[in-house]
């Protein structure tokens, strides 16, 4: 069993590889997530650069810390929010409701005090487009948005098997294929997206993560052609918010400056 969360077995998309060195064993992020651990410069010694006297010095101080969601004892992660002392067991984050975050600092914060997505609730009748089975219309732990389109809505389960299908380099909105706002927003919102090239063949994948880029106007007015895309300004190009599937320049549809979004006539 991992020292640090005393499970024998535990989800490898929440808790990484299993370790062991020396008979000593624990979980890759359970080393990251422990609050009271750090990490040495050389990932050759201890367990991934974790000390064994470190971790075995974190396994007491945990030993007096329960964790809020099973009642155990032995929680190695502590809340990020200052004056917060809810503790937790990374393999009961998600039923606790937690957000742990796998970049940088790997913070984690209890249901109190996680990141919150700005979109209040789903329209009505919204399926999840991974799985296609409703996510339901009020926000939830559960329940997730795409920041970019706001049409994308899914499961958090959904979209963190597809994370781990698509790694770091093909991971985006499976709607308007967004990638940047949407990464940095799943990273945020607790989703852990592996520093690998995607488990899919990356050639078929990249013709399917293609993002939109041309005017589809029955009169394309714009001097560059229909290819031409700028930033802003009567040339920018805006896709569909439902489909994604059809882009116009704002000045071949009409679009005012202000307005943030458009949809095509068979949406």
């Amino acid at each position: 069993a991992c020292v640090l969360c005393r499970r024998v077995e535990a989800d490898p998309d929440t808790c990484g590889q299993q370790l062991e060195k020396q008979g000593l064993c624990a979980h890759e992020f359970c080393l990251f997530f422990a609050i009271q651990l750090c990490q040495q410069r050389g990932e050759e010694l201890g367990l991934k650069g974790f000390l064994p006297e470190d971790i075995q010095c974190a396994v007491s101080q945990a030993a007096q810390k329960q964790c809020f969601v099973c009642g155990e004892s032995g929680a190695t992660i502590t809340c990020r929010e200052t004056s917060c002392e809810r503790s937790f067991h990374l393999p009961c984050a998600a039923e606790g409701g937690c957000v742990t975050q796998y970049f940088f600092q790997y913070r984690a914060f209890c249901w109190e005090h996680r990141p919150e997505q700005v979109a209040e609730a789903a329209p009505q009748n919204t399926i999840c487009l991974i799985c296609l089975d409703a996510v339901g219309e009020s926000k939830s732990y559960d329940t997730m948005v795409c920041p970019a389109c706001r049409h994308a809505w899914f499961h958090r389960g959904c979209i963190q098997g597809q994370a781990m299908r698509d790694g770091l380099t093909w991971f985006r909105c499976p709607l308007c294929r967004d990638r940047d706002a949407f990464l940095s927003e799943m990273l945020t919102m607790g989703i852990r997206v592996p520093f690998r090239l995607s488990a899919w063949d990356s050639h078929a994948y990249e013709a399917l993560s293609a993002r939109h880029s041309r005017c589809d106007a029955v009169r394309c007015l714009c001097p560059g052609g229909r290819e031409q895309a700028d930033e802003e300004g009567h040339w920018e190009l805006l896709l569909c918010s439902s489909c994604a599937a059809e882009g116009t320049h704002r000045r071949c549809s009409s679009l005012s400056s202000s307005r943030a979004s458009w949809e095509c006539d068979f949406c």
